[in-house]
């Protein structure tokens, strides 16, 4: 995990005054719609103390400074956070702080940190966590809020990958779906390797592109950057005391990615059209990630 974590400081270390006009501004290639979602959910709860787990450079946070929270947050890469105490100015920079979400100890870090927070974001951090570890952090989050704390974390969606027709299709099969170990007891590795190359023929196994890093550090895909299945996750959630668990589905996909171009400039629009409703069953295969959000029991 500690290789893991240093391969994931130094993919984000030069992305900290990039980040945001990246993703949320509107420079970027889709509205980050998730946004809203977020804002309406804690505009619904009650204020209090809030920590934004893997805060990055505020790239939530910035948005939460209206909302009647006293606002927390931290983050593995040492840049992000400074960018974030940047852009939070005025805050008290101790409010902000270097942690890994696997320690619990890491979020109670700032002298100011409550005994337990009303609520909490978690966005962009679940892809890099190694599976054996998910239920951890999500009793981590679980156990910093109090009795009726909402928590808000962010996934990739593993069931996108049936509506990709790509290389993240032929994974999901060779991974998720076939009866890998059947399958090789009664036929052999051979056999197996066979059937993978004949499905992945259906797909273009060539898309996407791996994303690069910026400089000399590994990008995106080059560290762990994992999916998540929102059924399995949502079990994760209740097993560790949360009730009132929910699935809300964002950036949709109106066609497979690759034929966007036959979409034309019409994509985003007709895609943005499905985004009206975040428990759409279609989300489960057509939109690249979801939000799961729980009550602290």
């Amino acid at each position: 995990m500690k290789k893991s974590e240093e391969n994931i400081r130094n993919c984000y270390s030069t992305w900290g005054e990039t980040y945001y006009n990246d993703y949320y501004s509107d420079n970027s290639a889709y509205p980050p719609v998730h946004l809203d979602l977020i804002l309406k959910k804690l505009t619904g709860h009650k204020g209090g103390n809030l920590l934004d787990i893997g805060c990055g450079p505020a790239s939530m946070l910035r948005h939460f400074k209206d909302l009647e929270f006293q606002l927390f947050g931290f983050d593995l890469t040492p840049e992000m956070v400074a960018e974030c105490k940047k852009v939070m100015s005025g805050l008290d920079p101790s409010n902000f702080w270097v942690g890994s979400v696997l320690n619990k100890s890491d979020f109670f870090r700032s002298p100011n940190s409550p005994e337990k927070y009303d609520a909490s974001t978690c966005i962009g951090v679940l892809p890099h966590i190694p599976e054996k570890f998910d239920s951890m952090v999500i009793r981590n989050i679980k156990d910093s809020l109090n009795p009726g704390g909402l928590a808000i974390i962010e996934a990739r969606n593993e069931l996108f990958a049936l509506f990709t027709m790509n290389r993240y299709s032929g994974d999901f099969f060779e991974n998720k779906l076939l009866p890998k170990s059947h399958i090789k007891a009664e036929l052999g590795d051979e056999k197996f390797t066979e059937i993978c190359s004949k499905i992945n023929k259906q797909f273009r196994m060539d898309l996407p592109k791996i994303r690069k890093g910026k400089a000399n550090e590994p990008g995106y895909d080059e560290i762990l950057s994992r999916t998540h299945n929102p059924f399995e996750l949502k079990e994760h959630f209740v097993k560790a005391g949360f009730r009132e668990v929910k699935t809300l589905f964002y950036h949709f996909h109106a066609t497979p990615p690759m034929l966007k171009e036959t979409l034309g400039e019409k994509y985003n629009k007709i895609s943005m059209a499905l985004e009206k409703n975040p428990e759409d069953w279609r989300g489960y295969f057509m939109a690249s990630a979801f939000l799961t959000i729980g009550i602290a029991a």
